[in-house]
């Protein structure tokens, strides 16, 4: 099991950490950003203004309805709704979806505008303002940090993430109360499995890891062929 990694402290305990990252990086299909993004930090804030981060580890790819063939497990295969319009828009704006009457999920949309691509956040390991990720969570503070953000409601529920209040930020603003930025992780080598919790199209190999991290939701479902993420600019 590879070792949790620490973050690079900022220069102020309110500081956000490490660099914005730019639009661009968000504008190419979902496959190929997927594990691009992996290792880069999603932050938000507390209510107290507390700075609240984790590390992207786990993430799913799902393919704007331009794809052949149309991926049938995206919220966009059959275009554009009031629901799900955020996804063909600009990329690097959040997608927050409601499940089973009370979750949340979070995604990222990315390609071109109209496009409609869009990858799910499955997993964080926490870096920032752990304690106060896993009071979020019912936890107690000194709880494991694999119990706390390994899953997407769980993520959601870490970071206080809802539809109403972040569904369409932009996640690329330095102005936006959430945000997806880049501490200088080293290039990891990422896991690459069919999609999982899902009916249709779950063969498609779609879902991407960090290979042997102990925040990965399932764990001992992790079998699949690893690769090393491709290099790409990601910052202003």
């Amino acid at each position: 099991m590879a070792k949790i990694a620490q973050i690079k402290p900022a220069k102020g305990k309110n500081e956000l950490p490490g660099r914005l990252i730019s639009r661009k990086f968000f504008e190419d299909s979902p496959e190929k950003v997927s594990p691009r993004l992996l290792g880069k930090l999603l932050v938000t804030r507390s209510a107290d203004g507390e700075v609240l981060a984790g590390r992207i580890v786990e993430v799913e790819a799902y393919l704007g309805p331009h794809n052949d063939p149309p991926d049938p497990a995206a919220h966009t295969h059959r275009g554009p709704t009031p629901r799900n319009l955020v996804l063909f828009g600009p990329a690097g704006h959040a997608y927050l979806y409601f499940i089973y009457g009370r979750y949340f999920c979070a995604n990222i949309s990315c390609e071109r505008e109209v496009l409609g691509g869009g990858i799910l956040l499955r997993a964080l390991e926490p870096v920032m303002g752990t304690a106060q990720m896993a009071r979020n969570r019912g936890l107690d503070e000194d709880a494991p940090v694999r119990m706390i953000a390994s899953g997407p409601s769980r993520l959601c529920l870490a970071l206080g993430l809802t539809r109403l209040l972040h569904n369409g930020l932009d996640l690329t603003s330095a102005s936006s109360p959430l945000q997806v930025r880049d501490d200088g992780f080293p290039e990891p080598e990422v896991l690459i499995t069919p999609r999982i919790g899902i009916r249709h199209a779950a063969d498609w190999p779609l879902r991407f890891a960090l290979r042997g991290h102990a925040c990965v939701s399932g764990p001992k479902r992790l079998m699949g062929s690893s690769t090393i993420r491709s290099r790409h600019p990601s910052v202003e």
